[in-house]
Parts: C-alpha cells; sequence; structure tokens
C-alpha cells in the first residue's frame, strides 16, 4: 500500500506527534508498505535544540521524506513550523498515485493533504492530535468569537476526511461539541517497549549516582510549558522535603516555563531537590526513566502523553492529573494513580503513600507494564493497517 502523510510537525521538532509519526512508519514500512512524508523544513538549530545530528532521519526501507518550505509558527517546543501551502503539491504525488492519504494537524500541511484527496480522488483519513481550548492560549489572537470560529473551523476540516482517527477520546468529544460528524475511532499513539523496560534494583541504584539523583526520585519529562501545571509537582516536592529527606524532582525538556519554574524552586526552598537536565540525547531519555521511583504529571492539555506511557513500559508508577486523556490511560489503583488538577497536596499525599508502601509502587508499576503492552509498535502498526484497509474498501465500493 503506498501511504502519502502530510504534517506540520516531525522530526526533529520534540513532540509526541513528531515521535509517534517515525515510530508509526517506521513499522508500516517493516510491514511492507510505502511511505511518502510532506512535512516541513527545519534548520540547524531545531536540531541543535534535540541534540540530533544535522541529517535526515533513516525511518525504513520505502519511506520518503520531502521537506516544504515552513515559516516559524508559535509552538511550546519554539521549534514550530507551518508549511507555506502552494495548493499545488498535489501535482508530483500524481507519479507516486497514493492508495491512502493521511494528514494530521490542519494547518498548511493539512490544505495540502486535502487538496491531493480531492484532484488525486483519493480516500483521506486525518488524525486529530490537539485539544484546541488548551492550546488557543498560544494565539495572538484572543477574541472568543474568533476562538470559537477556530474550533467550528478544525470540525470542518475534519468533517473533509473519510475516517478521523484521535488518540484519546476527550478530542472526539470535543470535536462534536462543534459540529464534528465523521466516522472516527481512538488509536493509540505506538510505545516504544524496545528501550523503555523497568530496570534491576542493582542497575536503578547505579543510574541514579551517575545523574547525581538522591535514593528516591520523582520524574517528570516532556515540555515545560504553563498548560503542563509543572508547578504543581515543585510545590508538592516542597511539601514532601521535611517528611521523605532524600526525595528529589529529575526535569527533563525545554520550554517557555522553565525561567518561572527555576524561581518558584528558590523561593519554596527546594532549589537542591530539583534537577533541570534540559532536552538529553534518546539514550539518556530511557535511562533517566529507569533511575526513576514515581512519574508526576498534572498536566491539562495530554492527548495521550507519551512520556507517561513510557513510565508505564519503564515498569513506574505514574501520577497523574484527572483530566483528559491522562484519565483515560490511568486506571486509578491498577496502572497508576489519579489525582485531581492543581491539587498538589493530593499528589504531594500520593507520593507519600508511595513512598511509604514500595509493594504498592510495584504493582502499580507491573499494572503499567501490562497495559502498555497493548499499544506496542507492532500492535499499533496492524491497527493502522487495518484501518487503511477498511477506508480504501469501502471508498473503492462507494466510487462503484
Amino acid at each position: 500500500m503506498k501511504i502519502a502523510i502530510f504534517s506540520d510537525n516531525f522530526y526533529p521538532e520534540l513532540s509526541g506527534i513528531s515521535d509517534s509519526l517515525v515510530e508509526q512508519a517506521g513499522e508500516l514500512s517493516r510491514l511492507g508498505h510505502e511511505i511518502d512524508f510532506f512535512v516541513p523544513r527545519y534548520g540547524k538549530k531545531d536540531f541543535t535544540i534535540s541534540h540530533l545530528p544535522y541529517r535526515e532521519a533513516e525511518i525504513g526501507e520505502g519511506v520518503s521524506i520531502h521537506r516544504l518550505l515552513a515559516l516559524p509558527f508559535p509552538a511550546p517546543t519554539k521549534q514550530g513550523r507551518m508549511i507555506v501551502p502552494t495548493f499545488l503539491r498535489w501535482i508530483p504525488l500524481r507519479k507516486r498515485y497514493p492508495d491512502i492519504i493521511h494528514t494530521h494537524l490542519f494547518f498548511g500541511a493539512g490544505f495540502e493533504g486535502l487538496l491531493a484527496s480531492f484532484f488525486l480522488h483519493r480516500p483521506l483519513v486525518g488524525t486529530s492530535h490537539t485539544p484546541l481550548t488548551e492550546f488557543l492560549r498560544y494565539s495572538p489572537i484572543q477574541a472568543k468569537f474568533l476562538q470559537k470560529f477556530a474550533l467550528r473551523f478544525v470540525s470542518w476540516y475534519y468533517n473533509r476526511c473519510d475516517f478521523v482517527t484521535a488518540p484519546s477520546q476527550g478530542i472526539l468529544d470535543e470535536m462534536h461539541q462543534y459540529g464534528f460528524h465523521k466516522r472516527s475511532r481512538v488509536i493509540s499513539n505506538p510505545i516504544d517497549l524496545d528501550h523503555f523496560f523497568p530496570a534491576s534494583s542493582e542497575e536503578q541504584i547505579t543510574l541514579k549516582k551517575e545523574f547525581g539523583l538522591s535514593s528516591f526520585v520523582i520524574l517528570y519529562t516532556g515540555r515545560l510549558a504553563p498548560e503542563k501545571h509543572i508547578d504543581d509537582i515543585i510545590r508538592a516536592i516542597a511539601i514532601l522535603k521535611e517528611k521523605i529527606p532524600e526525595i528529589c524532582l529529575a526535569i527533563t525538556g525545554h520550554g517557555e516555563g522553565e525561567v518561572s519554574l527555576r524561581m518558584l524552586t528558590k523561593k519554596l526552598g527546594v532549589e537542591d531537590r530539583v534537577k533541570f537536565f534540559g532536552t538529553v540525547c534518546a539514550e539518556d531519555h530511557a535511562r533517566i526513566y529507569r533511575a526513576a521511583d514515581i512519574f508526576a504529571i498534572m498536566s491539562t492539555a495530554e492527548t495521550q502523553s507519551l512520556s507517561m506511557m513510557k513510565a508505564m513500559a519503564t515498569g513506574i508508577p505514574p501520577i497523574g492529573a484527572r483530566a483528559r486523556a491522562l484519565a483515560e490511560y490511568i486506571h486509578d489503583n491498577e496502572n497508576g494513580s489519579l489525582v485531581e488538577p492543581g491539587d498538589y497536596k493530593a499528589l504531594a499525599d500520593t507520593i507519600l503513600f508511595l513512598y511509604k508502601h514500595p509493594e504498592e509502587r510495584k504493582r502499580l508499576g507491573e499494572g503499567g507494564r501490562t497495559f502498555v503492552k497493548q499499544f506496542s509498535r507492532e500492535k499499533i502498526a496492524e491497527e493502522w493497517q487495518g484501518l487503511y484497509t477498511e477506508v480504501l474498501t469501502t471508498f473503492n465500493q462507494t466510487k462503484k
């Protein structure tokens, strides 16, 4: 099967969307499919931010990457790009004549994919990744009527697709409120189980020393942005610093919130308990997970959170806010724990309970490890393969 994928977010930009596209394409290529990516062109600085060599990603046999002119776009990663639409990029695609066109996001690349579907008469699959009501805060236009227009526009866009997916039901439910009505379903992002796995007790001790961490580590990985509410985790650490003398918080990632978060650690007197690693290389990223004891995430904007799913794969229990997709993927008291958004005192209480009950940490960690196996790269690729086949069959039958 020939699959053309359009996205305004791709390697080397640091995001769950980028990671999932690369993982998905690699596995689909191993199943014998041919993939053409139409994605933004990034600068050398963007590769440097992500600690990646300045060269094209090697994803797999049969995967081609076409870089298109793109302009900087306001985004939490500060690497954001939006493809400049020419409305002509379907023309060279005629030679490839894809079986399926798949769009991710609805900006410049989304329009190019929509037009390619129309002019080439090919079925269009759309994936919605974004909780719009959260990310409209980054828009330079804050007028309420324009925000409502934007929400309706997104539903209009996805109504042009033959089938729509999202990594969590909450995204689809939000779109339904603004007129979305096409066939849809949830398909998880793929989880890398090859590099994220539990550490032995000996390895965990060694890794803690290597990274300069104490004996009880809370971990947060991801963007440092307001909607992530990392300040709630820092406030919980401040409550616990006397009750758990050996506690520390490891934070990886970058973003506009770093300066204010560092200031908060000084204000609360936990500067020595919080370690900012910045963006780390892929190998260290996985190793820091294996050094941790608990993963904490108080975000109210998650569409799934690959960071949290990686914690489950590593066998460390997540504590998350009861908000959006976190509440869909964290099953309270089975594979992690949920607290109310903004309730850093409840977060502190839950951390303290799991500190005092290591057998519960182990049980929840094992529950998470079992849970994420259904989202392996292999199983998610097979799910996409089945959906593409179903959409193509229905499309061809409708044409007759």
